[in-house]
């Protein structure tokens, strides 16, 4: 593929995310910026991202397939792209049909969505698809660079990894730095129990993994937590991180927990102990 990822990136919502971070997550040698939360289909952000910066590469993670037409994903792909070439990579994903009313023929509408990327121009490579299932899996790999799985765990990575074959497989792994495990496990629970254990796309990808209903009732188990979420001292959460990538991923991108916080301190330490800087 043409943008370059780097083997470490940060997950963070669109609404966190903006030019003075971008510059110093660059600093610290991270590869990617991944842009959550389903950013409107102009993009700004990260024509912004990538203004203030050199070499960081940005995707999304998603735009939404019901929220933004493909036709728009694909004049904000080709504006990015010919002002930052090779730094962009267009992340479109389904979303969740508890969020979205439309919601309908999810495979029907991803396989449309991508043929209408085809009509405009956006090259295979200039984009990821988020998938889960056996069949997005195999859907990502034939039709763009790869995969963007969220909030998995590194035996799911291994899986994926055999489905994509040498397509890109970029993961996102939350990671809290606390030592303590039962406060790690507070910190996390509530990021990853709403909306995410109320969603049917993720609770069915959780069983397929081994999970149980008991796992995911409530906050989630504790079980459930150390397998989604990173935590300990530095070095336990980076080798959390370099699970997925002795599993098979391309790249892992790392969510700091909790949201609505700096992620710079804990972003820096971690990029010391993968000797990033």
């Amino acid at each position: 593929m043409t943008t370059q990822l780097g083997r470490y990136g940060i997950w963070a919502p669109v609404g966190e995310l903006g030019p003075d971070l971008a510059r110093v997550v660059e600093q610290l040698g991270y590869g990617t910026i991944w842009v959550g939360g389903s950013p409107s289909g102009d993009l700004s952000v990260v024509d912004e991202m990538l203004d203030a910066t050199e070499r960081i590469a940005v995707a999304t993670g998603i735009v939404n397939m019901w929220k933004t037409p493909a036709e728009e994903a694909a004049a904000s792909f080709h504006r990015i792209e010919g002002h930052h070439p090779g730094r962009f990579l267009l992340g479109v994903g389904i979303g969740h049909p508890e969020a979205t009313a439309e919601y309908r023929s999810p495979y029907a509408t991803m396989v449309d969505y991508l043929d209408r990327l085809d009509a405009a121009d956006v090259p295979k490579d200039g984009r990821i698809l988020a998938a889960l299932g056996p069949r997005a899996l195999a859907l990502a790999a034939e039709r763009t660079a790869g995969s963007l799985p969220y909030l998995v765990s590194a035996e799911y990575t291994r899986e994926a990894r055999r489905a994509l074959g040498d397509a890109l497989l970029a993961t996102e792994h939350k990671v809290v730095l606390e030592t303590d495990p039962a406060t790690a496990r507070d910190t996390a629970r509530p990021t990853v129990a709403r909306p995410y254990l109320g969603l049917k796309n993720y609770r069915s990808n959780l069983l397929r993994l081994g999970f149980t209903e008991e796992d995911m009732a409530g906050q989630g188990s504790d079980r459930l937590i150390d397998a989604l979420v990173a935590h300990g001292d530095t070095a336990a959460v980076a080798a959390g991180l370099n699970a997925h990538l002795d599993a098979g991923a391309d790249h892992v991108c790392a969510q700091v927990l909790p949201r609505g916080t700096d992620p710079v301190p804990v972003l820096r330490e971690l990029a010391e102990e993968l000797n990033l800087v």
